[in-house]
């Protein structure tokens, strides 16, 4: 049985829910799609690629929260909701396709860009560490009307085709905010660390769990004040803004994790529209 996201025909998981006026959809590789849903089945499961997906309550309005990989190729996709007797349903959505820029980065520590083969250990180590917080799931109350974690300028957006000195890299997998070395960076909504460190290339860095797979996460921090179990209330202090890691300067990397997938932090913080626009108009 097929149904049209754009019907509200769908159905209604069985999950706590909260209000919030964000995020905004944009169903484009790294983009989230909002896939309404109503009363008239209940649903036990929902999941898009076999991930877990979140409800969450915009407008009065319930949504699945859909996360997109930016390796996602443009056209049509389904995600399977699986009610209480075993039976299978599909809501039909489409990706729309999206060019990112590149960006060119210079970075002085080569070892970042390059690093040792004694370093291949700790590394390795800290990909499966990453790894098992993206695929941190609770069956919490999902919060995401998100506050900016830190004043500053906007310096590097989601989804650019990375390269540092000359050499491609992944694509940038969050949202870079510049602030000098020691500013408070906060909790951009309620949550629980899931995990916390000091990691090669992200430097300190944190998770934060908002509740059924929707991650917030902050790197290249100076300090961190935090640790893993703590319970952390919207715009509580995390730490501060360094220049750990790979890095040309301080700033604060957010990066954000819908069902164990990166998207663009942008959408889930209309506030920062007028900076955003900045960032764009400079880099034209």
């Amino acid at each position: 049985m097929k149904i049209s996201a754009y019907s509200l025909l769908a159905l209604l998981l069985i999950l706590p829910v909260t209000t919030f006026s964000s995020p905004n959809a944009d169903p484009v590789p790294g983009g989230i799609v909002l896939l309404p849903l109503n009363n008239e089945q209940v649903a036990s499961s929902a999941r898009y690629k076999n991930k877990k997906l979140a409800i969450i309550q915009k407008n009065n309005a319930r949504y699945l929260l859909v996360g997109l990989p930016l390796n996602s190729k443009p056209g049509k996709q389904s995600v399977t909701i699986k009610n209480k007797r075993g039976e299978k349903h599909q809501i039909n959505f489409e990706i729309k396709p999206k060019t990112y820029k590149a960006q060119y980065l210079t970075i002085k520590n080569k070892r970042k860009v390059n690093p040792y083969a004694k370093d291949m250990d700790r590394i390795l180590s800290e990909k499966k560490r990453k790894t098992q917080a993206r695929k941190y799931w609770s069956a919490n109350w999902v919060n995401a009307n998100f506050t900016v974690p830190v004043d500053g300028r906007i310096s590097s957006i989601f989804g650019l085709r990375r390269f540092f000195n000359n050499q491609a890299r992944r694509p940038h997998s969050g949202l870079d905010i510049a602030a000098p070395e020691g500013t408070p960076i906060k909790a951009v909504e309620s949550g629980t660390v899931i995990e916390s460190g000091d990691f090669f290339f992200s430097g300190n860095m944190v998770y934060l769990d908002h509740g059924q797979g929707l991650i917030s996460l902050y790197a290249h921090m100076n300090t961190i004040n935090v640790k893993p179990g703590d319970k952390i209330d919207k715009g509580q202090i995390l730490g501060t803004v360094g220049e750990t890691g790979r890095v040309t300067g301080p700033h604060l990397h957010l990066a954000i994790i819908a069902n164990q997938t990166l998207v663009d932090p942008l959408l889930f913080l209309p506030q920062l529209s007028d900076k955003a626009n900045a960032y764009f108009n400079a880099n034209k």
